[in-house]
């Protein structure tokens, strides 16, 4: 096999370790030297020194697409395997973000985490007031909301009084009063009391956690901005979504040669499981969750806008294939969408709600003349004066 890059270097890289094999092609001859530095600063310099000799391009590899052969494995015998498959141009490289996407790609996941992390605290408000037999859930859209946190507040100060704590309620609450004094009609104990406290005072915390990552955001934003506003005109997509995306594909889409690339790339796509000339499977692979969740969420923001080419699409392959698998065509068609407004550096243009049926009008033409013949029916078509 021809032999592309006759110096390389093939690195094993584990927490505590770095495993390097320098593999050189010298007068038809391979020499290899195999040298192992531990991740400290100082040997991670001495390893960064010794790769500076020569020009070289970085390469980041997928574990699960050189995985070699099984047996006898050894971290030497991996860095081995990884020169070898990069001396022959084997090894297809990996997205690696630029610094500022990497930075604003933390900020992002870990104000998501943040938010998960609340939402399970307001699990837990909702659990211990069900142990109360208090039911404000049931009655009430959101539990953190004004009405709702009132009345949380004075469970905890001790007032135990149904009436007066429905009367705690924001005047465009649905609920009755007298609905909510049926749902706040319980018997919360001091230990009840403790727990609702505790919990609120950790969303509180997490609250101005959010709004200082949302500061750090707003300080970093000035390389994606323009990207922002673009996404932004997306339907379904909103700021916060649009920060997401940008922060997980970033802005500069030559890093993909086409946009099926970057879908396929996301994980939103069927997956290519063919053998024997049968498809096994069109489940889509597992990819990045901070991704797409972020599509798949503007998706079902995006399908509920009616007169739109997203929510045409989701009704067209929903008739079809089902509601999941038409969500998930939805994520992928904003994903592609966004792919060429970051190329272009255009804004959104829908296509519109009737895009199918200018595109497919002979098919439905014909469909339908069909379908009256098998009810027996002659039909002759002319087209309707201008």
């Amino acid at each position: 096999m021809e032999v592309l890059h006759p110096r390389c270097c093939g690195l094993d890289v584990h927490k505590d370790t770095v495993v390097a094999c320098v593999r050189l092609v010298i007068d038809g001859k391979t020499v290899k030297e195999v040298r192992t530095f531990s991740t400290t600063t100082a040997d991670l310099m001495a390893l960064s020194h010794i790769l500076a000799d020569g020009q070289f391009e970085l390469v980041l590899a997928n574990a699960a697409h050189i995985k070699g052969v099984p047996g006898r494995k050894s971290d030497v015998k991996d860095a081995d395997w990884v020169s070898d498959l990069l001396a022959h141009g084997l090894i297809r490289a990996s997205f690696v973000p630029d610094t500022p996407t990497q930075e604003m790609r933390t900020l992002m996941r870990t104000r998501k985490q943040l938010s998960r992390e609340q939402a399970r605290h307001i699990l837990r408000i909702q659990k211990t007031l069900e142990d109360a037999n208090i039911k404000l859930d049931s009655v009430i859209s959101d539990l953190m909301g004004v009405s709702g946190r009132k009345m949380i507040e004075a469970l905890i100060a001790g007032q135990r009084d149904p009436v007066k704590l429905a009367r705690l309620a924001d005047p465009r609450v649905k609920a009755s009063q007298e609905t909510l004094r049926q749902a706040l009609r319980g018997r919360v104990t001091k230990q009840h009391r403790f727990l609702l406290r505790l919990h609120l005072d950790q969303i509180d915390g997490i609250d101005a956690a959010i709004a200082k990552i949302d500061r750090e955001v707003e300080a970093a934003i000035a390389p994606f901005r323009t990207a922002v506003e673009q996404i932004s005109s997306v339907p379904g997509v909103k700021n916060l979504a649009a920060l997401q995306i940008i922060s997980e594909i970033g802005t500069d889409m030559k890093r993909f040669p086409s946009d099926a690339n970057l879908v396929s790339w996301a994980c939103i796509c069927p997956r290519s499981d063919e053998s024997a000339g049968k498809r096994r499977s069109t489940r889509i692979r597992k990819g990045s969750p901070w991704l797409k969740t972020a599509l798949v969420q503007s998706a079902h923001s995006a399908v509920r806008m009616k007169g739109t080419y997203f929510h045409a699409l989701f009704h067209r392959i929903r008739s079809r294939r089902g509601v999941k698998k038409a969500i998930v065509a939805v994520a992928a068609s904003i994903l592609t969408a966004i792919y060429h407004m970051l190329k272009d550096g255009t804004m959104f243009h829908d296509l519109g709600p009737d895009h199918f049926n200018r595109r497919t009008k002979e098919q439905q033409k014909d469909r339908l003349v069909k379908r009256l013949a098998e009810l027996g029916y002659a039909v002759e078509l002319a087209p309707l004066p201008n």
